[in-house]
């Protein structure tokens, strides 16, 4: 991988992270079509580690009022924290227990082309849940609930921030908080994929230089930053549904090129 392909693809993982679009997907679209193959998980890692980054900037606000409050032990802090770790448990447990089977996914390109498929439509059907008015803040089973949503986005292809915030949605969470739900729900999930990841960085030594590296977490931390801003505004404009349009036509145009050219 150079330097050019490290930005290009820095910045696919950045904007497609937290726009409801599936950056895992993008990944696989691009190096497919770029003819890549990354060895090793160093570029996955760094890049992943970027984003983080990107909420912890957008949310910092909300995370220090958090931990001030764990520290003064507030019960409302306490409780949402508790939140966030029920809404993880699914995912981490499946990437623990299925982690061979969900990297198995990852290899063939056909899994995200029809995955961007099911994504449009879970996008598609926030039409209605964006008409409830019955908004209210998460409570256990509605985290609980989240976090299964966000365990099946474990499929390439399949948006984790479209399918915990359709879940919210359709469970009647206010709009902004089912937003920050899911970007908050996104910093465990991110740091333990990467601890989880430890052991093989550590036994396959530098696979890329660190140039490239560090080009592609800077671009994938910047647009990281813009997408989640893009993202709220145009949930508050209701017209969160319209990325479905954008997934069915990159689902419908990969999986023509797979059949044409693979």
């Amino acid at each position: 991988m150079n330097l050019w392909e490290a930005v290009f693809l820095g910045a696919i993982q950045g904007a497609t992270e937290f726009l409801p679009v599936s950056s895992s997907g993008h990944l696989v679209v691009g190096q497919t079509l770029l003819g890549l193959e990354i060895q090793g998980v160093q570029f996955e890692v760094a890049v992943h580690v970027a984003t983080l980054i990107s909420v912890i900037v957008i949310y910092r606000d909300r995370i220090l009022d958090l931990l001030s409050g764990v520290l003064k032990r507030d019960p409302g802090a306490w409780r949402y924290i508790g939140l966030l770790a029920v809404a993880t448990l699914p995912a981490g447990l499946t990437g623990v227990f299925f982690r061979d089977i969900i990297r198995g996914l990852f290899e063939s390109p056909f899994v995200p082309a029809i995955a961007f498929l099911v994504t449009g439509l879970i996008l598609w059907s926030t039409r209605a849940a964006l008409g409830r008015e019955d908004w209210k803040k998460p409570g256990w089973r509605v985290a609980l609930l989240i976090g299964f949503a966000q365990a099946f986005a474990l499929i390439p292809g399949i948006s984790r921030s479209g399918t915990t915030v359709a879940m919210a949605l359709w469970l009647g969470v206010a709009a902004e908080e089912a937003a920050a739900f899911s970007f908050l729900m996104a910093i465990p999930a991110i740091a333990g994929a990467a601890v989880l990841q430890i052991p093989e960085l550590a036994s396959e030594g530098l696979t890329l230089s660190g140039a490239a590296l560090a080009a592609g977490s800077i671009v994938a931390a910047v647009t990281g930053i813009v997408a989640i801003k893009a993202f709220v505004a145009l949930l508050a404009k209701r017209a969160f549904h319209r990325f479905a349009i954008y997934c069915w036509g990159i689902g419908s145009a990969f999986l023509l090129y797979l059949v044409a050219f693979a």
